[in-house]
């Protein structure tokens, strides 16, 4: 039977590719139809003539993306086998021939996927950008993770955190506590990003002094944002009204994002997303950009992927349902 071998340059170099777990090998064989042997620093791999250079370019490619910092645990590489069996392998050479890193402190950020990548280049190179897509995706923390390079830079002064409230109905006087504490519950996935990147202590300081403001949207009326990055999160519960005020809050060298899921929409069912008529009327507008995540960019738990494209399955047959009945 036709074999391939590559060398690597340690034995401990080659069992971190696949997580030194036999078994991750084992998913190896039987995904790509080839039997592998490992023997020390030496991969021998034994099959035929596609599905050998398929096993080839598969290994390289893990170990440009291991290199870059793509491919960490058990979780990263069953992702990357995956996306190596479902996308296209253009896209994964794309993605690993032009490497982008954020460095913020000690903490070193990759994109985890092309689609990621095609995010954080839109948002470094234009002053407005709409990220749509599934939760587990990465919008919002990379959002996040710009603006705080940004800021640290000296790029920008402030950062500006808005996300409607749809579950309190805006109507936050109700809520116990000062305004911080009410928009705390809406505005966590923010702070968890900040704490992964800064450090709880770092972080908690920049909200203290006001660098990092918290913005409910309706005390953002009459606003012009200046010098700062302004995060727009969960926008698909935002009303027209309140998705136009955002926009237009926008000042001379500043940077706005917003980020939303269509399919997570809170509002009551008669009204319109204003995210989704943003998107609708706003398409066009020269140095605006729309980028779409989908199920396949989900970076959370490979099981996370499937469960919302079941919903989604199941939502659409329901649809169809309606429209016959």
């Amino acid at each position: 039977m036709p074999s391939r071998s590559i060398e690597f340059e340690s034995e401990r170099q080659f069992h971190k590719l696949y997580c030194e777990n036999p078994e991750h090998l084992l998913s190896i064989e039987k995904s790509l139809g080839v039997k592998i042997i490992a023997r020390g620093n030496l991969l021998q791999m034994e099959g035929e003539g596609e599905p050998l250079d398929r096993a080839e370019e598969f290994f390289t490619l893990l170990q440009a993306a291991k290199e870059q910092g793509l491919v960490h645990g058990k979780f990263d590489f069953f992702r990357f086998l995956d996306q190596f069996n479902h996308k296209d392998i253009k896209e994964l050479k794309e993605l690993l021939s032009r490497p982008l890193r954020i460095q913020i402190r000690k903490k070193s950020v990759v994109p985890r996927n092309l689609s990621q990548r095609k995010f954080l280049d839109l948002i470094l190179k234009n002053d407005l950008v709409f990220g749509i897509g599934p939760a587990g995706t990465g919008k919002t923390f990379l959002a996040m993770i710009v603006a705080l390079h940004a800021l640290l830079e000296g790029e920008i002064e402030r950062i500006v955190l808005a996300r409607p409230a749809v579950e309190a109905g805006e109507a936050l006087g109700f809520l116990p506590g000062d305004l911080e504490e009410k928009l705390l519950p809406y505005l966590r996935p923010l702070y968890d990003a900040m704490d992964e990147v800064l450090g709880p202590v770092e972080a908690r300081k920049l909200v203290e002094t006001g660098v990092v403001e918290i913005a409910p949207l309706a005390y953002m009326r009459g606003r012009t944002l200046s010098k700062c990055f302004a995060l727009l999160d969960e926008a698909q519960n935002t009303t027209r009204s309140q998705m136009m005020m955002f926009l237009t809050r926008l000042g001379e060298g500043s940077k706005m994002v917003v980020t939303g899921d269509l399919t997570q929409v809170d509002l009551p069912p008669k009204q319109e997303s204003g995210l989704r008529e943003a998107k609708r009327i706003l398409h066009s507008v020269k140095g605006l950009h729309f980028h779409e995540f989908d199920n396949g960019d989900v970076v959370r738990h490979p099981l996370v992927s499937r469960i919302i494209a079941a919903y989604e399955d199941k939502d659409s047959e329901e649809k169809a349902s309606r429209k016959k009945g």
